[in-house]
């Protein structure tokens, strides 16, 4: 098999929403992906792009993609995280999602950061595995808070703000 990674192209965003949408049947969310492929090219690739994307060809064809984004850490500084690293069901443990994350570790060193940094659900054992093995820190001290765009609604308009 032949294996290309490179950096996503606008009309590859088909196939990274197809990959997105395996990831959260995969995460047991299949119903929580919004967004569309028209708002990944506006997201991903206007004037200031909200993210970068990698892809994984295997043969020519997509089947994985790796979508990480700038952060800033107060601690550390300039940080990247790794929203999603995902490879198609049917080609996991072939090195399409190793060499993906390669790439993304090499692009955070390239750019100077301090540190990268991702989720990983505590149920994904052998994604925490890899991870540690490949020397990153699985913080099981710190939970993940997040809001949705409801309940931010909802709080504002408890604080008479909406």
């Amino acid at each position: 098999m032949d294996i290309k990674i490179r950096k996503a192209e606008k009309q590859d965003m088909q196939s990274v929403l197809e990959l997105i949408n395996e990831l959260a049947v995969f995460e047991k969310e299949p119903e929580a992906v919004i967004i569309d492929e028209n708002d990944l090219i506006r997201d991903g690739f206007g004037e200031n792009p909200a993210f970068h994307c990698f892809v994984a060809e295997a043969d020519g064809k997509i089947e994985g993609m790796a979508l990480i984004y700038f952060r800033y850490s107060t601690w550390k500084g300039k940080t990247v995280h790794l929203e999603d690293l995902i490879v198609r069901e049917k080609l996991r443990g072939k090195g399409l999602g190793s060499a993906l994350y390669t790439e993304v570790i090499k692009f955070a060193a390239e750019q100077k950061v301090k540190r990268t940094e991702w989720v990983v659900l505590n149920w994904n054992t052998d994604a925490a595995d890899f991870y540690r093995r490949s020397g990153a820190n699985v913080m099981e001290d710190w939970d993940t808070v997040q809001m949705d765009e409801k309940s931010m609604h909802q709080y504002l308009q408890n604080k008479g703000i909406l």
